[in-house]
């Protein structure tokens, strides 16, 4: 009997269907065979299909560039929406990779001496959630510094987890946070050990804003002694350990997940970053899991191949590649070190902590009496300088592998011109920071992060909120150090900080009102 049209079509269809699965089969075998020796396997990859000429009926909707709006395309071209490619085949997924991004994962790991490595398209808040979402289920209890970046903080939302805070040292004529010390985390695990608890891991940021190292090596050889993973917040330290002249990195001193924002001082396109692992303290399926459940199922590729390709330039020859930028910083510290008036942040003002990154400048202004925000709108008004941060006496330059001299020039001019427009201070400095201890070291907790989320809430006006629990996390822009996290009662040292800062310019960040004339709490 003949087959019907039906049928014809039906076994048709099923031929091309198999012919095209062979077909991908094939691709991937031989994409697999190029990339044992391919140094850039993802690049590689989006590059090879970007060139095909293929009918294309997927997404995204601008159909490699066809339809592209010209507004966009006229400002950046159309190579980047050819290269805006979606998760097919050939590209590999994400979510289970198998293909070219495990192969530029596995790179990275073999770059950054890593058990594992997952690359990152949600920025190092992604990285933090997965960490500390694998490592503490609801109701484990989490070691971290109190002045922890707000992704910390929504990833206890997120987990369940409950603090066990750390109040960092402090140093109060910079008026900024400095690290924790080994012998902190000793003792918050003795007082969780007191009370019968076992914490489920400790977390640390390491380095700072600032550049300021913890002694990550003591703190994980600590915590491992006790049976404890340590998670290193280390977006500000993908570059460390790549030069004689820079501290090592979190894995190289143990840390046993560490995150990092490739995209900060290496050159990966921002909202990229890496979770690292090493050691075997930590299930890597389960972070893998985690991962899953906070990642886009339709990743950039753009973003993806940006980590192999940052991750490759670093391959050759990193001490070289360094260099330059270790040499430009240097001569720009020599340079502002004669200006009188002004100071510079290093390694010497804080001997217990092992190291400074080399890479990071910041700047005094307080014996010129003028804060960091005044200094800052200076520098940009008459000579376009743009700081990473600037705080209440200081600001923060981050110098990286793009950093040229030209910048630099301009920088020290500008603050020559400050210098000599500003008065030195004769006798008593008038002050500009807040206070004897951290702004963030009076806090009494009382709902865990998780339970003040999700509980129900009213505005409060700002005079009547004393006391409250606060139903919000508040928050100075940058450096992203929350002041009142939700669950905490709201005290009149939080509110004065949050109202001295705002008047030296910071943006209030996680706030409903941010005039701050009202604040959401929790109710009883």
């Amino acid at each position: 009997m003949e087959p019907s049209k039906k049928q014809e079509k039906t076994n048709g269809l099923r031929n091309h269907n198999k012919v095209r699965r062979d077909a991908v089969d094939l691709c991937d075998t031989e994409i697999s065979k190029q990339q044992q020796c391919n140094p850039l396997p993802l690049v590689s990859a989006l590059k090879t299909k970007a060139q095909q000429n293929a009918a294309t009926f997927h997404f995204p909707g601008h159909n490699r560039g066809r339809g592209a709006p010209s507004s966009l395309t006229q400002l950046i071209g159309l190579k980047p929406f050819i290269h805006d490619l979606a998760a097919i085949p050939e590209l590999d997924n994400l979510t289970y990779p198998h293909g070219p991004i495990l192969d530029a994962q596995k790179e990275a790991a073999k770059l950054f001496g890593a058990l594992e490595t997952w690359f990152l398209v949600g920025g190092t808040t992604c990285g933090i959630h997965a960490a500390i979402m694998a490592t503490c289920s609801p109701g484990d209890y989490l070691i971290i510094p109190r002045n922890c970046h707000l992704s910390a903080t929504s990833a206890m939302v997120l987990s369940g987890a409950i603090p066990k805070y750390i109040i960092p040292e402090y140093d109060v004529e910079w008026d900024i946070a400095v690290g924790v010390l080994p012998s902190q985390v000793e003792k918050a695990i003795e007082e969780l050990e007191k009370e019968g608890r076992k914490p489920a891991a400790v977390f640390v940021t390491s380095p700072t804003y600032h550049g300021i190292c913890s002694n990550i090596s003591e703190i994980s050889q600590l915590c491992h002694s006790h049976g404890i993973p340590l998670i290193v917040d280390e977006a500000h330290g993908a570059h460390l350990g790549f030069h004689p002249h820079m501290p090592n990195s979190a894995l190289q001193q143990g840390a046993d997940l560490a995150v990092q924002s490739t995209h900060k001082v290496l050159c990966s396109m921002t909202q990229s970053s890496m979770l690292h692992m090493s050691g075997n303290l930590v299930d890597s399926e389960k972070v893998s899991r985690c991962l899953r459940v906070l990642q886009s199922t339709s990743p950039s590729y753009l973003l993806l191949a940006s980590l192999d390709a940052a991750r490759h330039q670093l391959t050759e020859n990193p001490e070289a590649l360094f260099d330059k930028a270790l040499e430009i910083v240097a001569e720009a510290k020599n340079a502002i070190r004669t200006l009188p008036g002004i100071s510079i942040l290093n390694s010497q003002s804080f001997p217990e902590f092992p190291a400074v990154d080399p890479l990071r400048l910041t700047i005094g202004f307080k014996q010129l009496n003028m804060s960091g925000c005044e200094a800052d709108e200076i520098l940009y008004r008459d000579n376009e300088i743009i700081c990473e941060l600037f705080g209440t006496t200081s600001i923060t330059y981050a110098f990286n592998l793009g950093t040229c001299k030209e910048h630099v020039e301009r920088l020290v001019f500008g603050l020559k011109n400050i210098v000599s427009s500003a008065a030195l201070t004769e006798g008593t400095v008038k002050k500009v920071g807040h206070g004897v201890s951290a702004p963030f070291a009076d806090f009494t907790i009382s709902l865990i992060p998780r339970d003040a989320f999700f509980k129900s809430k009213r505005k409060v006006s700002i005079e009547n909120c004393l006391g409250e629990v606060c139903g919000e996390l508040i928050c100075p822009y940058p450096p992203g150090i929350p002041v009142l996290i939700p669950g905490e009662t709201i005290t009149q040292s939080a509110l004065d900080y949050l109202f001295d800062v705002r008047s030296k310019g910071a943006i209030i960040n996680g706030a409903s009102d941010p005039q701050l004339s009202s604040i959401l709490v929790c109710n009883k």
